[in-house]
């Protein structure tokens, strides 16, 4: 058996790293786009997220099951599916991943920012779904055993992601069959348990009476939820062959999924009373009660793989480490915070859906409004750092902040991440001319194409 040996683990190989299935380092060939089936697949289990469950039990608690609550569900995932599919199109026509993406617009340097802030913010998202896991299991936070588990849930995770998508595709091929069965007993269940659709909506009138939430908050809550999935889509949808299945994959991330798990979240908020869909795990017995925590597991497992995915490939893209290395760091990372962040969740939504959609403003600026030849897309060599994509994403990400604020003139009837978005565009189409103007210089050879689509 070969000895293991720490600095060949760690040092990088280029070529190894751009012929594997992954390759962070480089726009993907034709040859490693991989088959439909296994890749929806992948995207169900992706979309399959605890945090569906949470943002639907959060949403039960406050709105009507129906109709308010389809529809501040459907307005949501609108946005999201809008800002993933916008943001996939670019990476199926490039085969880049979001580090790649970023590195064009914002420059090589001024990359950084972006890559760095989603890679934290994601993992953040890690250990929230460790936490998840450990409560599931547990119901018993802060003690010896919540933590035992966590720490089991954060290396489980980290060891499937460490062998890739091929890894991933590996546990969300069966899972979606598992996450789909468990989904629909839990509708059946918790209807037959409310005494039929009648008596439930009751039920929801009076929960939502009782502690009413708007419908700027409610959509809000459902674009925090997923909005930085919207923008890292690109992790996943590189992979596809074919512009059905790039434009499938957030349309399954984001809508199919969401809907399907929002509604599970509210139904289980309303017959618990907490918002929180572990506590109404923790209250079903018998057959309910084990099927649910296998359900609970797998997705918390296929969550977990996902999430840990997406900051491994872009952190290995920046900072020229093999990927392996990168699923380490971030995984252990991820488990360390799952010991407490878990708690957080409702605030953390609120952050994402602040700071995050501003920062593919000038991404899709740049591509859809501002490239002479719009299938291709080319990283902006003239400089390192552009400086209005980094002004723009400041920019649209204080206006979302400052949104609706006593001390604040901004009043928008908008939720901060359309406002943060639309802000950082349109601050982007304002800024980039002028800078060009000011700053002129010969232009690089060309490191991103088309990548033959």
């Amino acid at each position: 058996m070969a000895k293991f040996r720490f600095s060949e683990w760690w040092r990088l190989d280029e070529a190894a790293e751009r012929d594997s299935a992954d390759n962070p380092l480089a726009p993907l060939g034709p040859e490693q786009r991989r088959p439909a089936g296994p890749l929806l697949a992948l995207a169900f289990g992706w979309g399959f997220l605890i945090t569906g469950l949470l943002a639907g039990g959060a949403l039960g608690s406050g709105v009507m099951l129906w109709p308010d609550l389809f529809w501040y569900s459907m307005l949501g995932n609108a946005i999201n599916f809008g800002i993933g599919a916008m943001v996939g199109y670019i990476a199926y026509r490039t085969g880049c991943n979001s580090a790649l993406i970023f590195r064009a617009t914002y420059g090589a340097l001024g990359a950084y920012m972006p890559v760095i802030l989603i890679a934290l913010l994601t993992i953040g998202w890690q250990g929230i779904v460790v936490g998840a896991f450990a409560q599931v299991w547990t119901q018993s936070p802060g003690t010896a055993l919540y933590f035992a588990v966590a720490i089991f849930g954060g290396l489980l995770f980290t060891f499937t992601t460490y062998f890739g998508v091929k890894g991933l595709e590996r546990v969300g091929v069966p899972a979606m069959a598992v996450l789909v069965a468990v989904g629909i007993y839990a509708i059946v269940l918790n209807l037959d348990e409310a005494g039929g659709l009648a008596a439930l909506l009751e039920q929801s009138a009076a929960r939502a009476a009782a502690n009413p939430i708007s419908g700027f908050d409610a959509v809000n809550i459902v674009v925090g939820a997923w909005i930085v999935g919207a923008v890292v889509m690109a992790e996943y949808v590189r992979f596809a062959r074919t512009l059905a299945v790039a434009l499938a994959i957030p349309f399954v991330v984001l809508v199919v999924n969401q809907v399907f798990l929002h509604t599970i979240g509210a139904l289980g908020a309303i017959a618990s009373g907490s918002p929180d869909f572990t506590v109404y795990m923790a209250s079903l017995a018998g057959f309910a009660a084990v099927f649910g925590l296998l359900g609970m597991t797998v997705a918390l497992w296929t969550t977990g793989d996902a999430n840990l995915y997406l900051p491994s490939v872009q952190t290995a893209s920046l900072f020229k480490r093999p990927k392996r290395v990168m699923v380490v760091i971030c995984g252990v990372l991820g488990t360390i915070l799952g010991l407490g962040i878990y708690q957080q969740f409702l605030g953390w939504i609120d952050l994402l859906a602040t700071i995050v959609p501003p920062i593919v403003g000038p991404v899709l600026a740049e591509y859809y409004l501002l490239r002479r030849r719009p299938l291709r897309f080319e990283p902006d060599a003239r400089h390192s750092i552009n400086v209005s994509a980094i002004a723009a994403f400041v920019g649209g990400a204080l206006i979302a902040a400052a949104n609706g604020k006593d001390w604040s003139p901004i009043n928008l009837e908008m939720a901060p991440a359309l406002l943060g978005l639309l802000a950082s565009l349109a601050l982007y189409l304002a800024l980039r001319p002028l800078e060009i103007r000011l700053r002129p210089g010969p232009s690089e050879p060309l490191a991103v194409d088309d990548a033959g689509r």
